[in-house]
């Protein structure tokens, strides 16, 4: 029983208020980090359960914490003097036949290979310390898993929870997260390495005001001097303007590093490209939704994605499966302008039989006349949901 209820949204849209915020949380951010290696972890975890047993088996690694270090960065050079700790804690199995899985292991060299191949600045043996604090998964949750994977049907939910999605995303969501993805490009990296890979792009818009702050950390040993440095950050100042300005027909006003002090030469300056080296620390789940975006005035969800089981946890599963659902309606249905999605587990149940899928859409036109095609998006893409873990494990999904 799918039960799928369609119903017109009757609110004004986010775009057409007064106010919107949204804000992003770039590759180098601590919070990012932390999703980021919890998220490479699971799926090499599930790999090498697939290798072990045939199946992934019951784990669930979402939570990580990361303890900045201390740095001293100074134009033109400058050193880590304290390394960052990175803490990946969870729940997973160990064991084969009484033959321990090679799991610490597995965390930290996902870590040290993540780091190395995102954050160019930052060494992974001489400024990281990895932690894993990994034990054994419960013994009723590790039992609900094993009970669909020996028998091969679909995978039963493992927490009673919801999932939420939205689409299209608006102008001032486009921006927000087109400026973060230009900025940690390898294109514009080649060309600006002054640029590092901690950045934060807040935007605010009030009615046809655009207002986009970005805090880039950069990196001190591209960075001549004080001089030097304000004019590279005009520079990406401009270049995020130039963006910004090609996506929307509203007025923009860019900003970057409004913290700086040119008169104290107080200005945003890291010796490894983010702020972990010294001025800030990370947790899972404190970042970007499954969408890339932080957006109080939408629905979201406050599960952290990354790092849980790809295959039974609704946490993960329902936030990326709603918004595909809700970008498929808008982008398959014509008359369709705008879609939401929320979705509702029962811990125990197949994954695809919600209690609810409640799919909001707006329209021009009489919704009964596009109901049905509503509803057959749904039951597709509900259907399709056991073998969604496949997709994770490609990595066609960001969950952060």
């Amino acid at each position: 029983m799918k039960n799928i209820v369609v119903t017109p949204m009757t609110f004004q849209p986010v775009y057409e208020q007064d106010a919107e915020i949204v804000e992003r949380k770039g590759v180098g951010h601590p919070d990012t980090i932390c999703d980021s290696l919890a998220e490479e972890l699971s799926v090499e975890l599930s790999k090498l359960y697939i290798e072990e047993f045939g199946a992934i088996m019951h784990h669930n690694v979402d939570k990580a914490l990361l303890v900045g270090g201390e740095a001293n960065p100074v134009f033109g050079g400058g050193e880590v003097i304290s390394p960052i700790e990175i803490y990946l804690v969870g729940r997973a199995l160990k064991e084969k036949d009484g033959k321990p899985l090679p799991v610490e292991e597995l965390a930290i060299e996902v870590t040290r290979r993540w780091i190395k191949e995102n954050i160019r600045n930052l060494d992974p043996d001489r400024h990281i310390i990895v932690n894993p604090r990994i034990k054994p998964g419960s013994k009723d949750l590790v039992d609900l898993f094993l009970r669909f994977v020996q028998k091969g049907e679909v995978p039963l939910a493992n927490d009673t929870s919801f999932g939420v999605g939205y689409a299209p995303l608006d102008d001032l969501e486009r921006i927000v997260f087109e400026t973060e993805q230009l900025l940690n490009s390898p294109a514009f990296k080649d060309e600006h390495p002054y640029v590092g890979e901690d950045i934060k792009v807040m935007g605010v818009r009030i009615k046809d005001r655009i207002r986009i702050t970005v805090a880039a950390a950069f990196v001190s040993k591209f960075v001549d001097s004080l001089q030097d440095y304000l004019e590279k950050k005009e520079r990406v100042r401009k270049a995020v303007q130039e963006m910004a300005s090609n996506l929307t027909n509203r007025e923009v006003e860019v900003f970057v590093n409004t913290a700086d002090d040119p008169e104290r030469e107080s200005v945003y300056i890291t010796v490894t490209g983010t702020s972990a080296e010294q001025g800030d620390d990370g947790q899972v789940g404190r970042g970007n939704r499954v969408n890339g975006l932080i957006t109080p005035y939408r629905p979201m969800s406050l599960e952290a994605a990354a790092g849980k089981n790809p295959v039974s946890h609704i946490g993960k599963i329902y936030n990326v499966v709603a918004n595909i659902i809700a970008d498929r309606v808008v982008s398959e249905i014509e008359e369709v302008e705008e879609a939401y999605c929320y979705l509702v587990s029962q811990i125990g149940k197949p994954i695809n039989e919600p209690q609810v899928c409640d799919v909001k859409v707006r329209t021009k036109k009489d919704i009964k006349g596009i109901e049905e095609q509503v509803r057959k998006i749904a039951e597709e893409e509900l259907d399709a949901m056991p073998s969604t873990w496949k997709r994770f494990l490609n990595k066609e999904f960001s969950v952060a």
